[in-house]
């Protein structure tokens, strides 16, 4: 009985502290959005002078004003959202139906071409080669550079691949072939429909590194009217660096407030991501176990 109630306080202690670390955790990782959402709309003078902590100070709308008239924000938003929607799509096509092509044990060359997929993940030809590639395809500056010759990403081709291996069971395609249906209907009627999970998990990997893609707009698009939110966004942060060199009371307003202005952009920039996150969470839960041991 003592051992009993030994043990019973031993994992009471310890169900304290993994709660205490947890919760120490999501503060580290939290506070830093938390500080950023209130000082968008605080007074750009507190947040100047670091008095804003847990609450905003002085509500001021400001920042968010000028983020509102100022149109290249808005042209960002727009393209960034198309790159992400058309870009994920482009990218589900393509990577789905090569993941389950190398899943299939019956296709003879798949072992090479997994050898060579893997192989890019490791080496690739450069930027200035790549650079030069995309000038000859005639893409530089274009709004396909951001949709076509990036769309496959090899590890989240590596993963489709594991989910279909693991997932798709031989028996469903051997008696599917049976009853007469050929590798395409399979792929459309059986296999996409057992897939929600992982198309989930790859749609939302794919979106979120587009949305937050900036070096390949940077390189490849100098026209304002297709360039992305992202790519302004560190426009504003290198004029507010030079601001900061420049410092003096009569900059000391501007300065301010374009330290407001940085952080409603981020705000502004982050919150699409943050309001899809929460209607594809269950299936990223599912997805991420794909490697988890089976039983």
């Amino acid at each position: 009985m003592v051992k009993s109630v030994q043990n019973t306080i031993g994992e009471r202690l310890f169900s304290l502290f993994i709660g205490c670390y947890v919760v120490f955790c999501f503060i580290v990782v939290a506070y830093p959005i938390y500080f950023i959402f209130i000082a968008s709309f605080s007074d750009p003078t507190a947040v100047a002078a670091g008095t804003v902590w847990f609450y905003p100070k002085g509500a001021n709308l400001e920042g968010y004003r000028t983020i509102l008239a100022y149109e290249r924000i808005w042209i960002g938003y727009r393209n960034t959202i198309f790159y992400t929607v058309f870009g994920t799509l482009i990218s589900l096509v393509v990577t789905l139906p090569a993941g389950y092509a190398l899943s299939r044990k019956d296709f003879m060359p798949r072992r090479l071409l997994i050898f060579l997929f893997t192989f890019t993940m490791f080496f690739s030809g450069g930027l200035i080669p790549t650079y030069i590639l995309i000038s000859k395809l005639n893409l530089y500056n274009k709004i396909w550079v951001m949709l076509i010759p990036f769309c496959l990403n090899v590890y989240n081709l590596i993963i489709v691949r594991s989910f279909f291996e693991s997932s798709i069971p031989v028996e469903l395609q051997e008696a599917a072939t049976i009853d007469g249906c050929g590798d395409g209907r399979f792929f459309f009627s059986v296999v996409l429909p057992l897939s929600k999970a992982i198309i989930a998990v790859i749609a939302l990997y794919y979106a979120v590194a587009t949305w937050n893609n900036y070096f390949r707009p940077m390189i490849y698009i100098k026209n304002n009217a297709i360039q992305v939110l992202q790519v302004f966004l560190r426009d504003i942060l290198i004029q507010n660096q030079m601001l900061e060199t420049m410092s003096a009371d009569s900059l000391n307003t501007v300065q301010n407030l374009a330290d407001v202005i940085k952080y409603g952009i981020i705000i502004i920039s982050a919150l699409p991501m943050i309001m899809v996150y929460p209607f594809v969470q269950r299936f990223f839960v599912k997805g991420v176990m794909i490697g988890a041991v089976k039983g």
